[in-house]
């Protein structure tokens, strides 16, 4: 089923508070177990999981209770991450570029103006490339990530100062990154003065001028509401990022057999679900958030790449990531560096 705008309105507001199945029955659940994300409870990923939670409850015949927690109500990824390798939580959502502060390899598919399309995105990561991230996830003994990754989409720069249309544009614009090394790295290499923080304090980062810009895709831009404080959007797609949905190991091997083999079938279902619902709202968000203010621009990209390649970044990041990671990825992206 399509989710369409006013789908997801309706359906998220069934997530104003954590999605708790609650009767009598929850309580006698012979697995009880919470799921958290950084993201707004409109973001069809939350919208997803909690459809998600009412059909692993059916399935299962009550025997999970799946618990949805949007927007940091578990804390900020670094303190969800920390509760899902020390047992505190069962599953969660993050981005690969966060995770690669744990994992190196995760970050890899957010390499700057690396993949042209949804086609090879979703060639790379389904195939292997993704094999090879939950691999070195797999790695660590305490996480795993289930096979199919969740789409956050492309991503593009907002600010409050001045549209972006090429590299000179972006010399010492404050701008918000997520905590991870690939952003901060990415818009050094561009001249910009990246500031990393939290999701949850974006919002009012910019609102107080703490930072002048950030960099997201438009169905988070929208679900934040950050057009209120951002004026101007550029279409840089200058990565794509999606969300690794992680377990525990430990905790997922309690399962019987039958429940993980549900659980996963149902993840990989559901994140198909989501991946259209993601590239639809993208496509279709441009013209609300214009209609409430926001001036955007396209933006050639080689311009950019080139500063990228110039300045070292893709060969830098060969070798942090190692001839065997870059050859997975340039398998589906063609030669970088």
């Amino acid at each position: 089923m399509k989710l369409t705008r006013r789908k997801l309105i309706k359906s998220s507001s069934l997530l104003a508070a954590p999605w708790v199945i609650s009767s009598a029955k929850a309580q006698k659940a012979e697995f009880s177990v919470k799921f958290g994300s950084n993201l707004p409870a409109t973001h069809p990923l939350n919208v997803r999981a909690a459809e998600l939670a009412v059909k692993l409850k059916s399935e299962s015949k009550g025997r999970i209770d799946l618990q949805v927690f949007p927007y940091n109500q578990l804390g900020n990824d670094t303190d969800m991450l920390s509760q899902l390798r020390s047992g505190a939580l069962d599953f969660m959502t993050l981005s690969p570029l966060i995770l690669g502060t744990l994992v190196p390899a995760a970050q890899i598919n957010g390499v700057g103006f690396a993949f042209k399309d949804y086609n090879q995105v979703w060639a790379a990561m389904d195939g292997d490339l993704g094999l090879h991230v939950r691999q070195q996830i797999a790695a660590t003994g305490s996480i795993f990530a289930f096979d199919k990754i969740w789409d956050n989409g492309y991503r593009h720069i907002t600010n409050s100062v001045r549209p972006i249309n090429s590299p000179d544009d972006l010399k010492g614009l404050k701008l918000r990154t997520p905590p991870g090394p690939m952003w901060v790295s990415m818009f050094k290499a561009l001249d910009a003065s990246p500031t990393p923080l939290n999701f949850a304090e974006v919002y009012s980062a910019l609102q107080t001028k703490v930072v002048e810009g950030q960099e997201n895709p438009l169905a988070i831009v929208s679900t934040a509401k950050l057009n209120e404080v951002q004026k101007y959007c550029s279409m840089t797609g200058h990565m794509w990022d999606g969300y690794w949905f992680m377990g525990n190991k430990k905790l997922f091997e309690r399962y019987p057999a039958d429940l993980q083999a549900l659980m996963t079938k149902l993840v990989a279902e559901f994140a198909m679900l989501q991946r259209a619902d993601v590239r639809g709202l993208n496509e279709s968000l441009q013209a609300d958030l214009k209609s409430k203010g926001m001036i955007f621009n396209d933006v050639q990209t080689d311009a950019f790449r080139n500063k990228l390649r110039a300045a070292g970044f893709y060969g830098d990041w060969h070798k942090k990531f190692g001839d065997e990671s870059w050859a997975e990825l340039e398998k589906y992206t063609g030669k970088l560096s």
